[in-house]
């Protein structure tokens, strides 16, 4: 059993922070990539950054110099720092993990999902 829990999400001013945090549990061998997506209403689901178990980060154009994604020294929580804020930011935000459990193949799991409102 392995799950991915997503929290920190808000109603937040444009120009504001907010924190997300991903903690993940359950039968883990190994986490390999971990990432943050979104969805707007009415939009694709979109990559919004992702690290690597070595630590290499990678983010969307859109976010580049507002967000950082990091994880623990536990290896299982993942987080998202977001400043200057933009209306354009509002959106559904998912975790992703690339995990392994005991003797199987890396699989993807998703969290649910946290609120993230961005106002003008």
């Amino acid at each position: 059993q392995v799950q991915l829990v997503e929290s920190g999400g808000g109603l937040v001013q444009a120009g504001g922070s907010l924190r997300l945090s991903c903690a993940a549990s359950g039968r883990i061998f190994e986490i390999n990539t971990m990432a943050w997506y979104r969805q707007a209403p009415g939009k694709q689901r979109e990559l919004v950054a992702s690290i690597t178990a070595g630590g290499n980060r990678n983010y969307a154009n859109s976010v580049k110099g507002r967000f950082t994604i990091s994880r623990d020294n536990t290896w299982d929580t993942l987080s998202l720092q977001m400043n200057s804020l933009k209306p354009e930011d509002t959106a559904v935000y998912y975790c992703k993990a690339d995990i392994r459990t005991r003797g199987s193949w890396p699989l993807d799991y998703w969290g649910q999902g946290t609120q993230v409102t961005v106002s003008s």
